[in-house]
């Protein structure tokens, strides 16, 4: 179980060192690969593991970003946070025939940015935040069905995947 948890680990700081180095129009925007291994985790680890892998991810990505102290990271722990419970929770009422690495990534997307359109609604922007929620809800689409696309494809052709889910 440590092994796994350190290996998805390692690869949503890969995965955030390779997001950062993407230019993107706001601070706080993301793409969403980081995402990845927690989509994966969701069929592989209990609960606690899945949490402490969540908050691997969190810390991980404002460290490598330089935000951990900043209205970024408060932005990126409500998002994260809030989206993985919603996947692990949705993975565990609807199981994996009911609902796909697809559904989970589109839907894990749509809860992040509107936690995060809340918030940043709140404390930065104030009500022109509603003028942010077409292009990130629209951008979250696209990139939740992405990464559900690609963790769908890993399941289906890993080895790896299929031996850890089936312990």
């Amino acid at each position: 179980m440590r092994k796994t948890i350190a290996l998805l680990g390692a690869l949503c700081l890969f995965l955030s060192a390779v997001e950062y180095m993407i230019p993107k129009p706001f601070p706080f925007m993301r793409i969403g690969i980081a995402n990845i291994p927690l989509m994966i985790a969701v069929d592989l680890l209990p609960f606690s593991s899945f949490l402490l892998l969540t908050g691997i991810k969190i810390f991980g990505q404002a460290l490598i970003s330089g935000t951990l102290f900043s209205y970024v990271f408060l932005l990126s722990l409500a998002g994260v946070t809030v989206s993985a419970l919603c996947m692990y929770g949705l993975r565990r009422i609807f199981r994996q025939k009911r609902i796909s690495f697809i559904g989970l990534g589109v839907t894990g997307a749509m809860v992040s940015n509107v936690s995060q359109l809340l918030l940043a609604g709140i404390f930065i922007f104030g009500e022109s935040a509603i003028y942010l929620v077409p292009p990130f809800l629209a951008a979250g689409m696209v990139s939740g069905l992405l990464t559900g696309i690609l963790c769908e494809y890993f399941s289906r052709r890993s080895k790896w995947y299929e031996e850890k889910r089936l312990k």
